[in-house]
């Protein structure tokens, strides 16, 4: 977030936090602890502070009378918040006092959905399956030793198996809030041995059959002009499409040889830009009537 809000045009940092980390010096600005935070000196507070410690000082923040995005799941759920992912929500998001970022493999994950859901066109007695790969980074900094390079390396496995990640209520409550679609999803992350970024394949079970023409029309006419969002025609997207930029990338690939029809889309994220930190500073663009992608490449 720092080494992107370094490079906006429209924004200064006040001050930055760490609890370890404080005292040093990152992008220039010296990181202090929370608890000594001067909210009163600035116009919004970007949390990225864990799960269930970011909302106790979003809500000091909040009772200073500053504007908030928080990066955490504390207010994902909650109707405190405007859920921000940025596409689906930009008019609440320009008039949100406090934006809840949303997760990184929910903002794939939506973005691939939400346009054939708002169609009708997801077949809701059957399963919509969806396969996350994430880099590593997208479990944080706290030293683990499953996350270690040698265990890492030349492996790929998956995790919170059976819908059991904390991703999975965000996912199905903004899906069927933003869309209407109420069935069932299967969410599978993977750990990918790499250091960035997310692919999700998603297995669509559709109302009706779409050839790979049309159901690009479709992704196009719900993205056109969209800045941060890529759909691509002909390819599918990969994580060297979005690695270091604000950008989802999204393709799709007809299902030969099932009975009925499906659709297979992709889309890809960087983790820590679109999937946490720009998606942020994108929202904090639009809370304040600055250029969407100001300090952002898509």
């Amino acid at each position: 977030m720092l080494r992107l809000l370094a490079g906006h045009p429209g924004a200064s940092v006040v001050f930055a936090t760490a609890e370890a980390g404080a005292g040093e010096v990152v992008e220039g600005h010296r990181l202090i602890t929370a608890d000594d935070a001067p909210f009163s000196r600035v116009e919004v507070v970007l949390s990225a502070l864990p799960h269930g410690v970011s909302g106790g000082y979003v809500q000091r923040a909040r009772a200073a009378g500053r504007r908030a995005v928080d990066l955490s799941a504390d207010f994902r759920l909650s109707p405190e918040a405007v859920y921000g992912l940025t596409e689906v929500a930009r008019p609440r998001v320009a008039a949100a006092e406090l934006v809840a970022n949303p997760g990184c493999y929910p903002t794939a994950a939506l973005l691939a959905l939400i346009p054939l859901a708002r169609r009708g066109l997801i077949d809701a007695s059957r399963e919509v399956v969806i396969d996350a790969a994430s880099g590593v980074t997208g479990a944080g900094r706290t030293p683990r030793r499953e996350l270690l390079f040698g265990e890492v390396a030349e492996d790929f496995r998956a995790y919170a198996v059976g819908n059991e990640h904390r991703h999975f209520p965000e996912l199905t409550a903004a899906l069927a809030r933003e869309s209407g679609f109420s069935g069932d999803l299967v969410f599978t992350p993977h750990l990918l041995p790499v250091k960035r970024g997310i692919l999700e394949t998603i297995h669509v079970p559709l109302t009706r059959v779409l050839d790979r023409g049309a159901a690009e029309e479709i992704y196009q006419a719900a993205y056109d002009g969209e800045p941060c969002v890529s759909v691509t025609h002909g390819t599918l997207p990969s994580l060297r499409d979005v690695v270091y930029r604000n950008r989802v990338a999204i393709g799709v690939a007809c299902v030969a040889n099932v009975r009925r029809p499906r659709l297979t889309v992709i889309a890809a994220i960087d983790n820590l830009v679109k999937g946490a930190a720009g998606q942020a500073i994108q929202n904090m663009n639009v809370m304040f009537g600055l250029a969407e992608t100001a300090g952002l490449a898509c």
